[in-house]
């Protein structure tokens, strides 16, 4: 079984995007550095958050998303991102009018169905949750084993809660990770089981 991993930047006060989805300056620590993260040469990072984002990248085997993420980026036009082979969109819609049924890109209703999707495609490898509404479903649902945060200093006020709709508490081990970057401090925590 693939190990599940919740994951964004997110603000200080918690949120993902603002109302209009816009991530603002949330991002700014991916064009902050001089290390390039990937092939691209457009995101060049610090190079403490080389050393930490770029591992836990060439981990992922799948990604899931929600089918408002997929449609924001238009589906990444047919190529998952960051280099992960499958991406498993959450909806109950079916794939867009023309979309590539060989694009490596799975439309299943629900989340449990999607999780067990995501195992199946990843091999053993990461499976990503992408924050907000889909992860925190995920989360409520029992299924993440760790959350990854990158905390950009920045205040949104209000927007796209990282969490997104769970209102029950969540508790979660003390930091594994902390690594200061430029513009962002990455965190990562382990999800505390209740004992059975």
């Amino acid at each position: 079984m693939g190990k599940v991993v919740m994951y964004s930047s997110v603000s200080v006060d918690g949120f993902i995007a603002d109302e209009n989805d816009e991530p603002g300056p949330l991002f700014d620590w991916l064009l902050s550095g001089d290390v390039a993260l990937d092939d691209s040469g457009v995101l060049k990072v610090s190079q403490a958050s080389y050393d930490y984002v770029r591992p836990y990248w060439d981990q992922i085997g799948v990604t899931v998303v929600g089918r408002h993420v997929f449609d924001l980026t238009d589906g990444w036009d047919g190529t998952p991102p960051s280099g992960v082979e499958h991406v498993v969109v959450v909806t109950h819609r079916p794939p867009p009018e023309g979309w590539n049924p060989e694009a490596p890109f799975h439309f299943v209703d629900g989340v449990e169905a999607a999780m067990a999707k995501a195992q199946e495609l990843a091999g053993g490898r990461i499976i990503e949750v992408a924050a907000g509404d889909v992860g925190g479903q995920v989360l409520a649902a029992g299924l993440v084993d760790e959350v990854r945060m990158d905390v950009a200093p920045v205040v949104l006020g209000s927007g796209k809660r990282y969490f997104g709709p769970v209102d029950a508490q969540q508790l979660l081990e003390d930091p594994e990770v902390v690594i200061q970057g430029d513009r962002v401090l990455h965190l990562r925590y382990r999800v505390r089981r209740s004992p059975s």
